[in-house]
């Protein structure tokens, strides 16, 4: 007589889209191979594999009041997502984005945060699952970029820029993470930066933390998997800063294989890809660097 189809199946690795089989259903004789499909079937694919319903859930945006941030806020509120807008000092502008959410037809509200203190970030965690009734999105943006030519820096500014810009973003991803994965379902994305990959000079603590933030994602990747799905973005030369010089864009410009600065907007479509399309994806950098880091 042939071999039991299904003690195939005990073979294959079990993790995030693959078939985990009881024993019961492995050692079954072929007679009882229906049930044991069942039972396996039930408990292989209990998480979700349809594209995020954005409609009626809520995200948490980091640094949302102005630009990247804000346009990732929108671009996700124009799909349906109730946002809560975090902003550290500028109180104005968010308000403004939160009016600007409110009237595509979606929920917001604004949470203040000082992401370099550990204790703020987790209030800030808290509160934003007590007034959503729980966050189905987070999308780790704020950041600082301090400048610190290699002779001037100090271990302040390299604390300032680990703890903005890889350690809250942990924090975060640790908090609220972990109540996605019991609720079954859940995308984090976070802003990384081309020059994690590929240092430039003069700014060595925001490289180092973004580069982080790279293997961040990954282990995150890992250790909230299958049911939250973590991502990362990492943009090349867009909204420069407003001190460059016409030479100094022209140059940027130069050296990016697409020849132009990229904008808010191209970033956010990019975010909202992975939140909302990417269903099959985990673990992932997305480059939106026209090309910046392989030129």
């Amino acid at each position: 007589m042939g071999r039991n189809p299904l003690a195939a199946l005990a073979h294959l690795p079990a993790g995030n889209g693959s078939i985990s089989l009881p024993l019961r259903a492995v050692s079954a004789d072929r007679g009882d191979c229906g049930s044991a499909l069942r039972v396996a079937s039930s408990r292989a694919f209990r998480y979700p594999r349809a594209p995020m319903e954005l409609r009626g859930r809520w995200g948490l945006v980091t640094g949302a009041a102005k630009r990247i941030g804000r346009s990732i806020a929108l671009a996700l509120a124009g799909r349906g997502l109730n946002v809560i807008v975090h902003y550290h000092a500028s109180a104005d502008a968010a308000a403004a984005t939160v009016g600007e959410i409110e009237a595509l037809g979606v929920r917001a509200l604004a949470l203040r945060a000082d992401l370099g203190r550990g204790d703020d970030v987790a209030r800030l965690a808290r509160e934003a699952e007590a007034r959503s009734g729980g966050v189905d999105v987070l999308v780790n943006n704020a950041s600082n970029y301090l400048r610190a030519p290699f002779d001037e820096l100090t271990e302040a500014i390299w604390d300032a820029s680990l703890d903005v810009n890889l350690k809250a973003p942990f924090l975060l991803a640790w908090h609220l993470g972990r109540a996605m994965r019991t609720r079954g379902r859940g995308r984090i994305v976070n802003l990384a930066d081309w020059a994690g990959e590929r240092p430039y000079a003069d700014y060595l603590p925001y490289c180092v933390s973004k580069a982080g933030v790279v293997s961040l994602t990954r282990a995150l990747a890992k250790a909230l998997a299958p049911a939250v799905q973590v991502n990362a973005v990492a943009p090349g030369p867009v909204m420069p800063p407003e001190d460059l010089t016409p030479s100094e864009r022209e140059a940027i410009v130069r050296a990016t294989p697409l020849r132009r600065f990229g904008t808010p907007e191209d970033v956010a479509r990019c975010v909202r890809f992975l939140v909302e399309e990417a269903d099959f994806t985990t673990g992932a950098v997305y480059l939106v660097d026209g090309g910046r880091l392989i030129a």
